[in-house]
């Protein structure tokens, strides 16, 4: 039982973990409709010529990706933890690329970039915060 000082929990979880897992699957499940929607858009003569194809495979290996490494955060997996700190580097990498005007992901929009980019930081300051390494054990 919790003490008159200690922090909230859910299900034996830190709140914190509990919202970004939340978060964290809420991305995933955009991401994977998304990419099999803009998949099914590619096959179509209009689609072709709006998305390209590597966007949208990206957009549905992202998806997959969050949703595999947040079930690993829920459960306490290390793997969960550098999964999801390498996911999110790599959307910081690309979308900076992305505002740079760099050679990075075709289709990526510009629009949202600095919201990922801040979401991505987020998620990786918390992960990187004392308490939260020391019980993923990195």
């Amino acid at each position: 039982m919790n003490g008159p000082n200690a922090p909230p929990t859910f299900k034996g979880r830190s709140l914190g973990i509990a919202v970004l897992v939340v978060a964290q699957y809420c991305i995933a499940i955009i991401h994977i409709v998304s990419g099999f929607t803009l998949l099914l858009g590619v096959f179509s003569p209009m689609g072709a010529q709006q998305t390209p194809l590597i966007y949208s495979v990206y957009t549905l290996a992202y998806g997959v990706l969050v949703l595999f490494f947040t079930y690993g955060i829920w459960t306490g997996k290390r793997w969960g933890w550098i999964g999801t700190v390498a996911v999110a580097l790599f959307v910081i990498i690309a979308d900076s690329l992305v505002l740079l005007n760099l050679p990075s992901i075709p289709g990526i929009p510009k629009s949202a970039t600095i919201a990922e980019i801040l979401y991505s930081l987020v998620v990786i300051i918390y992960l990187l915060q004392d308490h939260i390494r020391a019980k993923y054990r990195v």
